[in-house]
């Protein structure tokens, strides 16, 4: 147990008010977004400088004490949950955006900063902050950076990794260490801004960022295609992405979740369709209409009925459906387990048909939807977690949804990270050797082992 002692070590450096050890305050933080089960914390400390950070981190290692970094808690996979107790380190007091340079295109911004508020004043300014993932509302940037977070714009954009430019962070010594930079090329050293990100908290507690920003596109169009069979809808990415057309977003919704959505919002979406496919290009004018007509042709040619949106307003309309459709699946059932199987965008509809097979043999209950563009998929199963029986038929659903992907070259996790819910899938897609390497990296900087100890399996 943290002692008395500790916990006064903890108040000189953040402020009483900032310190937490009352059962009912440390309850909010035993779990996260994930299914997984709660655990609670000794102590929440929320640090507003680098210089704390670095000091609770010396603490709890000097007394091996585990410290798990917390954003907005929005982790899908369980990998904010104090599954061993100890310090959980809250960092939404590091908030700030610190610089937004224009000249050179950069941002400088505190891990505990909202993704949707760095992305609005990068576009006050002229520039654009392109990973958007479906949590950016209320997500945090070093949430984002510990686990790669993707989203909408992943085809054609990248995702979070490919704009962390530079990264400061604390290892458990309290040591303050600096990687990458404000420059476009950057050599010095190992790459500790690449091995930063998608840690998941294992390697050091992440407190500010570089991130990257360009120009936005200077026109883009966007439409809803509906099918009247969901292969066809397969058959339309890969034939989009075969033609050498990256559209910025190429989004999938089923047959149940297009009903769910209209049902819940009233968004004006074909419910007769079996699925969607929502389409946005954008670049030069020119590209845009050329990518256009590419698109429309592959649409057309496997069925596909087209609806453009004409003006911003529809543009808006059409997307609505798409972001609202976890919330309108969460609302059917009182359990949601959200996955992310992803697999090479050729393979689409190979993973499609293999999800309706599982959905027969399981006897569960699947609303897909995702990033079809890139082939992340989120096969979402509403169940009720107080009904063991049923429960056991969702974990065999989803052994089968990671192994149906694997089998096809995919992976585990594209975007929501491994945490404790991906852990055993782990070996059959990376093997014993690269978990071996994992640790003892892990070892390296953290001997105690802890930082966000049982995360990854490590």
């Amino acid at each position: 147990m943290t002692s008395k002692t500790i916990i006064e070590k903890l108040n000189n450096i953040v402020g009483a008010k900032n310190c937490w050890t009352d059962p009912a305050e440390l309850a909010l933080y035993s779990f996260d977004s994930s299914v997984e089960k709660p655990a609670m914390p000794e102590v929440v400390v929320r640090p507003e400088n680098t210089e704390q950070v670095a000091a609770v981190c010396k603490i709890c290692n000097d007394h091996d004490i585990p410290l798990i970094t917390r954003g907005a808690g929005t982790n899908l996979a369980g990998g904010t949950i104090p599954v061993t107790g100890g310090c959980v380190l809250l960092m939404t007091g590091l908030n700030r955006i610190l610089e937004i340079n224009t000249e050179d295109m950069y941002a400088v911004v505190q891990a505990g900063a909202i993704t949707a508020d760095i992305a609005a004043a990068v576009s006050a300014k002229g520039l654009f902050y392109p990973p958007d993932p479906g949590s950016q509302k209320m997500s945090t940037i070093g949430g984002n950076v510990a686990e790669n977070a993707g989203g909408l714009r992943g085809l054609k954009y990248g995702v979070t990794k490919d704009y962390v430019m530079g990264v400061t962070f604390c290892d458990m010594a309290g040591n303050i260490v600096k990687g990458g930079g404000k420059t476009v090329k950057l050599c010095t050293g190992y790459n500790l801004t690449g091995l930063m990100c998608q840690s998941e908290g294992t390697l050091g507690v992440m407190t500010e960022f570089i991130l990257k920003l360009v120009p936005p596109p200077k026109a883009s169009k966007a439409m809803l295609v509906s099918f009247a069979d969901i292969m066809e809808a397969g058959r339309t990415v890969s034939g989009i992405i075969t033609n050498h057309v990256l559209p910025c977003t190429l989004e999938l919704m089923d047959n149940f979740t297009i009903k769910t959505v209209h049902a819940a919002t009233g968004a004006d979406l074909p419910t007769d369709a079996a699925a969607l496919l929502l389409i946005e290009v954008d670049g030069h004018p020119a590209q845009v209409e050329d990518d256009y007509q590419t698109v429309l042709k592959v649409c057309r040619e496997n069925n596909g009925e087209v609806r453009v949106a004409e003006t911003a307003e529809e543009k808006e309309k059409l997307w609505e459906g798409r972001r609202k459709s976890l919330s309108s699946l969460a609302r059917l059932r009182p359990t949601l387990v959200l996955e992310d199987a992803t697999v090479p965008r050729s393979r689409i509809p190979d993973m499609l048909l293999a999800l309706e097979e599982i959905r027969q043999k399981h006897n569960v209950t699947i609303g897909t939807f995702g990033h079809a563009g890139d082939g992340n998929l989120h096969p979402t199963i509403l169940c009720d977690k107080r009904d063991a029986e049923e429960m056991a038929r969702v974990h065999q659903a989803v052994d089968a949804i990671f192994a149906a992907a694997l089998a096809m070259d995919g992976t585990c996790s594209g975007e929501h990270g491994i945490g404790i819910a991906k852990v055993k899938y782990m070996v059959d897609e990376v093997g014993e050797g690269t978990i071996n390497y994992m640790k003892q990296l892990k070892k390296g900087v953290d001997p105690k082992n802890l930082l966000n100890p049982t995360k990854m399996g490590l």
